[in-house]
C-alpha cells in the first residue's frame, strides 16, 4: 500500500460521509471527490495506485455503502428500487473483481448512485413525491440511459483511457477559450 492510495482512500472516503447528513448534497459531494482521484493520480507522486480500476471500484463501494445506509431510512418503492439496485451493482462489482473485464461494469452500470441522487434530490425538494408504478418505470429508464452510456464510454469504448485528466480539462479550457 503507497503513501499515494492511502491519500486516495482517505480523500474518498472522507468525501462520502457528508452523505450520512445531507444526502442530495452529499450525494453531489461524493460523486466529485470520486472524480478527483483522476486529478490526485496526475499530480501526487508517492508510489502510485497499482491498478487503478480496481482500486476505484474498491472505494467506490465505501460510498455505495454509504448511500444504501442513508437509503434503507427512506420508506416504500423509493428504498426496494434503491436496495435492489445496490444488490446488483454489488453482484457486477463482485463478477468485475472475479474476472477483471471491464465489459462487467457496463452489464451491471451503476444505476444505484443515479437512482439515489435523484431519489435524494426529490426528498430534499419535495416530501411528498409518489412513486407510483409509472413515475418509478420512467425514473428508473432515464437513470439506466444515463448511466449506461456513461458505463460504455468508460468501460466498454474506455474513451477516456488514452487521456490524462490534465490533458481532458487542457483540452476543454482551450476549447472554450476560443
Amino acid at each position: 500500500m503507497t503513501p499515494e492510495l492511502l491519500v486516495v482512500a482517505a480523500v474518498r472516503i472522507a468525501g462520502s460521509l457528508p452523505v450520512l447528513r445531507w444526502p442530495f448534497a452529499g450525494a453531489l459531494l461524493a460523486i466529485a471527490v470520486d472524480f478527483s482521484d483522476l486529478f490526485l493520480r496526475d499530480y501526487l507522486d508517492l508510489g502510485g495506485l497499482g491498478d487503478y480500476q480496481a482500486v476505484d471500484k474498491w472505494l467506490d463501494q465505501v460510498m455505495l455503502a454509504l448511500f444504501l445506509v442513508v437509503s434503507l431510512r427512506w420508506r416504500g418503492p423509493v428504498r426496494l428500487v434503491a436496495v435492489l439496485l445496490y444488490l446488483f451493482r454489488l453482484e457486477g462489482f463482485l463478477l468485475f473483481e472475479l474476472t477483471g473485464e471491464r465489459i462487467v461494469l457496463v452489464m451491471f452500470p451503476n444505476v444505484f448512485e443515479t437512482w439515489f441522487v435523484v431519489a435524494a434530490f426529490l426528498a430534499w425538494r419535495s416530501s411528498a413525491f409518489a412513486y407510483t408504478g409509472p413515475r418509478v418505470a420512467a425514473l428508473l429508464l432515464a437513470c439506466t440511459a444515463f448511466k449506461l452510456g456513461q458505463e460504455l464510454l468508460l468501460h466498454a469504448w474506455r474513451v477516456f483511457d488514452a487521456y490524462s485528466t490534465v490533458d481532458v480539462v487542457n483540452a476543454i479550457t482551450r476549447w472554450l477559450g476560443g
